[in-house]
């Protein structure tokens, strides 16, 4: 996912929001996503070290950052059917793939929710949106529409989606609990918002001062408006998924 944005262009106060998503990283390599290309030297702090900025990066060469955030192998860590498995995504609902990056999470969402229903694939990066409109085309996932949104905004409107995945990237979102509330407020009745983000001592992902705690992913989010809790068990052996909702 890649909700972190070049330092230089104004929309990259944040994330490359956009699984959303991140393969196979060495070490201390931060995601927007998946990540396995060593990222740039971090200029702002994210919460965990006692500031609220997000980990920031350039992910505008999405041709680069594929090879990495679709490397097949990444699927071994990732889990990505088990993790929409326990999201219970209804056929015809609409669903977000929050900092989408190149897409790794797009085509198997459009599957779960079948021709009469939506996925909105959001990112930051005008460069990852193109790479999926391509992607969208090629694959004919005509139920998936990739949108460039705001670092600091989501673009939702409001009661409109069942269901929000955010895959290696809430750790890139600065202002977490406010944009906690712009989420809550883009849920329908029955609406969840599921995040995917590295443990603290798992051996890939964002440099340590920019992990965050499950439980201050639980945080943020009720400061934000909704219910969260960690999933316990999940299948994922190096990350956590928190889960909530309104």
């Amino acid at each position: 996912m890649s909700l972190s944005s070049r330092p230089s262009s104004p929309r990259a106060v944040l994330l490359s929001l956009f699984v959303a998503c991140s393969p196979a990283t060495p070490p201390t390599t931060p995601p927007s996503v998946p990540t396995t290309p060593t990222e740039a030297a971090p200029h702002e702090h994210g919460e965990h070290g006692g500031h609220d900025h997000g980990f920031h990066k350039d992910f505008s060469d999405a041709s680069k950052f594929s090879a990495s955030f679709d490397n097949p192998a990444r699927d071994a860590w990732q889990q990505p059917e088990a993790v929409l498995d326990l999201m219970k995504i209804a056929p015809a609902s609409t669903v977000v793939d929050l900092g989408a990056g190149t897409g790794y999470f797009v085509p198997r969402l459009s599957q779960r929710v079948g021709p009469q229903g939506k996925v909105l694939a959001l990112d930051v990066e005008p460069q990852m949106i193109e790479f999926m409109n391509r992607r969208v085309q090629e694959q004919k996932l005509t139920n998936v529409e990739p949108r460039v949104v705001q670092p600091n905004d989501p673009g939702l409107l409001p009661g409109s989606v069942s269901r929000i995945l955010i895959v290696n990237t809430w750790h890139h979102i600065g202002q977490r609990p406010s944009y906690a509330e712009k989420l809550a407020a883009a849920l329908d009745a029955t609406g969840e918002v599921w995040i995917v983000d590295f443990t603290l001592d798992a051996d890939r992902g964002p440099p340590p001062e920019y992990r965050l705690p499950a439980e201050q992913v639980v945080r943020e989010l009720e400061q934000g408006g909704l219910r969260a809790e960690v999933v316990e068990p999940e299948p994922l052996p190096q990350q956590y998924i928190v889960r909530a909702m309104r």
